[in-house]
């Protein structure tokens, strides 16, 4: 008897399931519907960081000694996650139509339609519900203190959200598939979680935290300018859009930012719509008196939300065309 694979079809090239991914993300978003019976994949990646956190990091134990083992983390957390990557990805080449379940894995690491739905939300509650309601939709998608944010500024954290989660919630993960497949993705999102979860300049993580913050900036690097760059290209097709001015305030604020990556994709949306953004904010027990990132108007209000939201989403379009170009140059 052949062996199984030879009697398999042949699965679709892989950025044809990648864009199938896309596609699928841009339809059905997050599935909560789903999401509520199973855990979802950065879910189950969010648990065993911290369990390992929790037993890794303990207070008692010296700086050297939990900066040392928080680089044990990042790299025994990226190398589990290109070996199940390789894993998925092997099988999807493999068993019959397995890779339907690859196109449905890489679909739930995008963040396309809920980064939409959870910005809409922010301009929805600042028109139904006025401050107060825009204040705890804005909570829900950025760190700083809402109590501290007028309607304007509301405004702002959510465009300034919109564009640096466009970079690594849409570029930064489609961008790792093209170089290194479905194992370069997993790895890409299991480095973005550890990030989020141990990734803060404070006591308990500065040591522990390091390497996974160091990690995750050397991974959005290019993804981040690369997305700066899609928002320069998508901002003819949004009213009053600048794609000059975009281009022009990357260079010049990019790096007013305090991540070395998060300003420029905030840079380009800032020039593009014609906005100042960043700025003083305030978090929980901590003001960051940072600079104004465009020379445009600080006073941003609902309007300019849906411009935004209108800029990202074809910003989304070139992306996926960026895919299907470099599949067909391949072929």
């Amino acid at each position: 008897m052949l062996p199984l694979f030879m009697h398999t079809p042949r699965a679709p090239d892989p950025l044809m399931l990648l864009f199938m991914a896309i596609a699928l993300d841009a339809v059905l978003g997050d599935m909560p519907w789903l999401f509520r019976h199973i855990p979802h994949p950065v879910v189950v990646i969010g648990r065993i960081i911290g369990a390992l956190d929790h037993r890794l990091n303990r207070p008692e134990r010296g700086e050297s000694a939990r900066r040392l083992r928080g680089i044990l983390l990042a790299l025994g957390m990226v190398l589990a996650a290109l070996a199940v990557g390789g894993i998925i990805a092997f099988l999807a080449r493999t068993l019959p139509h397995f890779w339907l379940v690859e196109v449905f894995l890489a679909s739930t690491l995008l963040a396309q339609r809920s980064l939409f739905e959870h910005v809409h939300d922010v301009a929805d509650a600042l028109k139904q519900s006025g401050l107060e309601g825009g204040r705890y939709a804005v909570s829900r998608i950025v760190g700083r203190d809402p109590a501290s944010l007028d309607e304007h500024g509301v405004a702002r954290a959510a465009i300034e959200s919109l564009a640096e989660n466009f970079a690594d919630g849409v570029v930064a993960p489609v961008f790792w598939y093209v170089l290194l497949g479905l194992p370069g993705l997993l790895a890409y999102k299991t480095v973005n979680t550890l990030d989020s979860m141990v990734g803060y300049r404070n006591d308990k993580y500065r040591a522990f935290g390091m390497a996974s913050a160091r990690l995750d900036d050397l991974l959005n690097l290019i993804p981040a300018r690369l997305a700066g760059l899609i928002l320069a290209l998508a901002a003819p097709f949004v009213p009053k859009g600048r794609p000059v001015g975009a281009l022009v305030t990357m260079v010049t604020d990019a790096r007013h930012h305090r991540s070395p990556n998060s300003g420029w994709p905030e840079a380009a949306a800032a020039g593009a719509l014609g906005l100042a953004l960043g700025g003083p904010r305030k978090y929980p027990g901590l003001t960051v008196d940072e600079k104004w990132i465009g020379a445009g108007r600080a006073r941003a209000g609902i309007a300019d939300i849906h411009r935004a939201l209108h800029l990202f989403t074809i910003a989304c379009v070139l992306d996926a065309g960026v895919v299907i170009l470099v599949l067909w140059l391949q072929i």
